[in-house]
């Protein structure tokens, strides 16, 4: 069995220059990806791009697929703070104004940087330990179910857990695919109607 590289970085950057190293190889990373791929990624190639030598990226990061983990950890942090905005605006709204909303978010989100969206869903293998991704994941399940428990009077009777999981499920999958199908070239028009008929998906299984 081929042993994995290492995906965790060497040491925390914590002075104002080590900071401004790490964020321009993670700058770079992102940029190889979108213009040539995961397989064309190299150290040497990131380190050319970040204006640093190699030996100054390994006293950060002990490997490609460590700088990648860096860029999907940055590329999440963006979407949940999207996110995180949402549900707080969406705390006392009634099911379907809520579910509107955050369908719209959903898909605005998985339009930040979409084309890294589209080369981190479509090229990067299970790499690492990802851990924060999980435990945003796990988040967002909570967060969907900690609002179905506060508007239960307008909800047929079901599981929250389980209304949670479908829900989260069926608004990322539309949000998803937006991407990875070039929505980006969409009308508002069509957008809109993908808003919409998510949103009368949604509600209609909420009710």
């Amino acid at each position: 069995m081929a042993r994995k590289p290492p995906t965790n970085p060497r040491k925390n950057a914590s002075q104002a220059r080590s900071r401004a190293t790490v964020d321009a190889l993670i700058e770079a990373t992102a940029r190889i990806l979108v213009r040539e791929g995961f397989e064309k990624a190299s150290t040497n190639r990131i380190a050319e791009i970040a204006g640093v030598s190699v030996g100054s990226l390994y006293q950060y990061f002990p490997s490609k697929e460590a700088l990648v983990a860096a860029v999907i950890d940055r590329h999440n942090d963006e979407i949940m703070t999207v996110v995180r905005a949402a549900f707080a605006e969406v705390a006392d709204m009634p099911i379907e104004k809520a579910v509107r909303r955050l369908v719209t978010v959903a898909i605005e989100a998985h339009h930040i940087d979409p084309d890294l969206h589209r080369v981190l869903a479509e090229q990067i293998p299970r790499i690492g330990q990802l851990k924060d991704v999980e435990a945003s994941n796990r988040e967002v399940h909570a967060l969907v179910r900690a609002y179905l428990e506060s508007h239960r009077k307008e909800m047929r009777r079901i599981d929250p857990d389980l209304a949670a999981f479908i829900c989260v499920s069926a608004i990322e999958a539309v949000a998803h695919n937006t991407v990875l199908n070039g929505a980006e070239m969409l009308s508002e028009k069509t957008v809109r109607t993908l808003v919409d008929e998510t949103t009368r998906m949604v509600v209609g299984y909420l009710r």
